[in-house]
């Protein structure tokens, strides 16, 4: 394949602003020809090692990157599909400011060629609105999952096949193409990953991971050597990691983690699933009635540790002998906020922060700005969010929440 031609690129970022702490979290290139014909597709999630920014424009959660490539990662082979080619964006300024900003960081000022789609349209397409998607219609381009750079790099590659189908002098495109093919990029050397599409990420990276999809990670062992103060160790961060009733990517690692580390194995793991599962169950049932969102949370901490079904069914009809159930185990203490805890909060979260600073500090907690070993507590728009916070957070072995998490600690 020649390497001249355009190279179509979309990029999902965790903000607006290249030239301070916005970076690029998943990009994709499509390769198209002299004669307006595809050759070639390629894309991948990039770990912009912080915060994820407004995660519900771009639907890229933290999970999903923990084992993405960073941009220094992919920089190389990214550099040489774009090389001696016509960079072509739609709303161009965008995308070339973020990778003229990710390349910089990597010593490299590569000298860009570029056109805009939504520029081109006031020739192509007078009248016709600005966004990607209003664009397309005009040409009945089918585009599917917008905001996915894969999907908006293919969409903006049909666009731009369609502009030069439809007339124009081929002076100009053959201009901008010989111009890009005169000033190849310098090429850059250094560690480079795997790219990681987007369909490729982790399978149990999902938002609520279940007990099964990490349980199936833990060894078998036989004999398993495990104490009683592996146990405890294992049931407390147990606790930790369903305070929000979902179980992290992050979390999820953890725990396999700890197993492997304390000598447990996959039946012993079950087996304190169960043992957790139990005592939840015996506090529902202390005052002799279940409410519905009592049997809503059984139901839902039973799916995720992977409880029989069966067993489900039956602690909601009647209370069970826990005193039976889990004899010979020792109980955890359960983790709780106490008056004068410091909280900190990270990320873009559904309720406006200083509401929910106001309301900590109305019931005596402290809303605190920065991660120290003091800190009870980290409340993330995303658990597995890769914020400085975050990660300052795990090293110290600091809850990390989301704000239904929260809700259900102030509730207790």
């Amino acid at each position: 394949m020649s390497n001249t031609g355009f190279a179509v690129v979309d990029v999902e970022t965790t903000g607006l602003f290249p030239g301070g702490h916005d970076r690029i979290v998943e990009i994709a290139v499509v390769h198209v020809d002299a004669n307006g014909i595809v050759e070639g597709q390629w894309d991948t999630l990039v770990n912009p090692g912080r915060d994820l920014g407004p995660q519900r424009v771009h639907r890229v959660r933290a999970a999903d990157v923990m084992h993405a490539p960073t941009f220094a990662q992919i920089a190389p082979r990214l550099a040489g599909l774009l090389s001696g080619r016509v960079l072509v964006a739609h709303n161009a300024s965008f995308d070339t400011r973020f990778l003229l900003a990710e390349f910089e960081r990597s010593e490299v000022v590569p000298s860009m060629v570029s056109l805009c789609t939504m520029r081109l349209a006031r020739d192509f397409l007078p009248g016709a609105g600005r966004a990607l998607a209003d664009r397309c219609a005009a040409f009945d381009i089918d585009l599917v999952d917008a905001h996915r750079a894969s999907a908006d790099a293919l969409a903006t590659a049909q666009l731009l096949c369609a502009y030069m189908k439809i007339g124009g002098d081929p002076s100009f495109w053959q201009w901008h193409i010989d111009t890009a093919a005169a000033q190849p990029w310098p090429a850059l050397t250094g560690e480079e990953s795997q790219w990681l599409p987007r369909e490729s990420a982790p399978s149990w990276a999902t938002p609520e991971t279940t007990a099964a999809s990490f349980l199936e990670r833990i060894t078998v062992k036989l004999p398993e050597y495990s104490g009683p103060v592996e146990r405890l160790d294992y049931l407390a961060l147990l606790d930790r990691c369903l305070l929000d009733r979902s179980i992290s990517a992050h979390e999820a690692q953890g725990l396999v983690a700890l197993a492997e580390e304390s000598g447990l194995g996959r039946d012993d793991c079950e087996e304190l699933h169960l043992q957790y599962f139990n005592e939840l169950v015996r506090v529902a049932w202390s005052d002799g009635i279940l409410t519905p969102d009592e049997m809503a949370d059984i139901s839902k901490v039973g799916d995720l540790l992977a409880i029989p079904s069966g067993l489900i069914s039956e602690t909601l009809g009647k209370p069970i002998d826990v005193a039976t159930a889990n004899a010979g185990h020792a109980a955890v203490e359960a983790f709780t906020l106490v008056p004068g805890d410091l909280v900190v909060l990270t990320g873009e979260m559904a309720r406006v922060r200083s509401e929910w600073e106001a309301e900590l500090s109305a019931l005596g907690f402290v809303p605190w700005s920065g991660v120290t070993k003091t800190v009870k507590l980290l409340v993330a728009a995303d658990p597995d969010s890769l914020s400085g916070k975050a990660r300052k957070a795990r090293d110290y072995n600091i809850p990390v929440v989301d704000e239904t998490g929260l809700r259900r600690l102030l509730a207790a």
